[in-house]
């Protein structure tokens, strides 16, 4: 039979997506013109609902071109407009930037993170330390480098190593590079196989948390955070401390969560990588240290260099996030040999996507703004004092990010606490306290789901999934304890950590900065 051209537009509409979301988002554009007509505060939580919506449907459909449809519709129709979405975008310039350059330059440093997680794997047989090392050097990547990236590394090394063993245990070698997927498929020990895909799976989940740990501490760990350090006007090393009574104790927790569930071998953790397998991954990286040119170990030696730079540079905020990420791609890239500008493009296909994501968010924030939408709610939590007041925002920043994206909440958030100090609302003192609360609300609780966090979507939607079987239920169901564990520390540290001594200590910091400046001015006058 041939297909009618209505069957061929509904066919073509959001591609593969199931019917039913297709429906849904039809569906949407036709009831919000109505809605707003009759009721523009209704349709604009309407939207946001919707929105959220096509987030937590990203496994069905990327939340781009439903969210852009429902974000370009709310433009027309006059719920924002153009020049609010560019002002918002413009307010985040840095945000973007940080994405598009910092994640590309990071990918021209893959071969030294390859190294030294490949390292980890074969040179340690304690499995409860192997997790550790892990979940540590994931924390300590994604306190300096984006999370995505960072998960993006790891996924690598287990598809390699994934791919290795699949490629020896079927009778071939490590320089064989034909797909050999169903070659001596019966050679395969499938409980050696399952075994395997539960060591990596254990890995890459505590690599996945990792980022989390390591994310909220600093102002580039995360997209939201750099929004907030901008509304804020913190920079690198006042972000870290300000977030310190908080995100200390959840990460000594967070490792001590990967300690208990690794040695009592509980929500699907504690699963050993077997001997023969062992072997294996040893034997090819015994090759590949054979088999290194000086060439190779010089790009392994300058993209160390770069990678002090990168630290450096951050910490003492020589240059902006973003374009510390540019001379990272120029530094790497001109002393490591890579000209040709389709390699250069390879680097910048990951991140890409989520920027366009984003410029999308701060259409729908801009809709947030300009209906007023979350002026009742923030006024409400405003109701309350002191620490309570801290856990509010914390719980429900918390919770919105298990169902949606942090970054799209944070934003929300931030953006609204920031009106209230500017209409004298609140004092400073009490913005940079609900700063902290949003920071860590978005990031921490959001490890319930791979809906909250990139870095978990973009593993369960990577290639390794489906090869380690690790499915939406199975994540969340790993994720749990440290869900509950990360949730609960944070809750305490904000109640109890001594949130208001450390802005106080802020001040007074900066009150004697002030004086010692004048002093040396001072004198500096009088010897002259």
């Amino acid at each position: 039979m041939p297909v009618t051209m209505s069957h061929a537009f509904l066919d073509n509409f959001l591609g593969n997506s199931p019917k039913w979301f297709k429906f849904a988002i039809l569906s949407f554009l036709v009831i919000n013109p109505v809605v707003f007509y009759i009721n523009p505060f209704v349709a604009g939580w309407l939207l946001v609902l919707e929105f959220i919506f096509t987030l937590a449907m990203a496994l069905k459909c990327y939340p781009l071109q439903p969210g852009g449809l429902l974000a370009i519709e709310a433009v027309i129709i006059g719920m924002t407009s153009p020049s609010q979405v560019l002002h918002e975008i413009e307010a985040n310039l840095e945000v973007l930037l940080l994405l598009i350059f910092m994640v590309a330059g990071i990918y021209f440093m893959k071969q030294l993170l390859l190294f030294a997680f490949t390292k980890m794997i074969t040179k340690v047989r304690s499995k409860v330390a192997v997790s550790i090392m892990f979940c540590v050097a994931s924390a300590f990547l994604s306190a300096f480098l984006d999370a995505l990236t960072v998960i993006a590394v790891i996924i690598a090394v287990a598809v390699g190593f994934y791919s290795i063993y699949h490629k020896v245990a079927s009778g071939k070698n490590f320089n064989d590079n034909h797909d050999h997927t169903n070659d001596g498929k019966n050679q395969l020990c499938e409980e050696e196989l399952e075994a395997f895909r539960g060591f990596l799976r254990n890995l890459l989940m505590h690599a996945g948390i990792g980022t989390a740990l390591g994310g909220v501490c600093t102002m580039v760990g995360e997209p939201q955070n750099l929004i907030i350090a901008a509304q804020a006007n913190w920079q690198f090393a006042e972000f870290a401390l300000r977030m310190s009574p908080v995100t200390v104790p959840v990460f000594f927790a967070g490792i001590l969560t990967c300690y208990l569930v690794e040695k009592f071998k509980v929500f699907d953790y504690g699963k050993q990588l077997p001997d023969a397998v062992h072997k294996i991954l040893s034997d090819y990286a015994a090759h590949e240290d054979t088999h290194r040119t000086n060439h190779d170990k010089m790009k392994l030696v300058v993209q160390a260099l770069v990678g002090i730079w990168l630290i450096l540079g951050l910490a003492l905020h020589l240059a902006s996030v973003g374009l510390i990420g540019l001379s990272v791609i120029i530094l790497t890239t001109a002393f490591n040999g890579v000209t040709n500008e389709h390699a250069l493009g390879k680097a910048f296909e990951e991140a890409l996507p989520f920027t366009a994501l984003l410029a999308v968010f701060f259409a729908i924030v801009g809709v947030i703004i300009d209906q007023h939408l979350f002026a009742p709610v923030i006024q409400w939590a405003l109701s309350y004092e002191g620490n309570t007041q801290l856990v509010i925002f914390y719980i429900a920043n918390g919770l919105l990010s298990m169902v949606s994206d942090n970054v799209f909440v944070g934003t929300v958030y931030i953006n609204e606490v920031k009106a209230a100090l500017l209409d004298g609302q609140i004092t400073r003192d009490q913005f940079d306290l609900l700063a902290v609360a949003i920071n860590t609300g978005t990031n921490l609780p959001s490890v319930a789901t791979p809906n909250g966090q990139a870095a978990f979507l973009f593993l369960l939607t990577s290639a390794i999934a489906p090869l380690i079987r690790l499915s939406y239920g199975r994540m969340v169901w790993m994720a749990l304890p440290y869900t509950i564990v990360l949730s609960i520390v944070g809750i305490l540290a904000i109640q109890f950590g001594g949130l208001e001594q450390m802005t106080q200590y802020f001040y007074d910091t900066g009150i004697l900065i002030h004086h010692t400046v004048q002093e040396v001015g001072n004198s500096a006058v009088s010897a002259h």
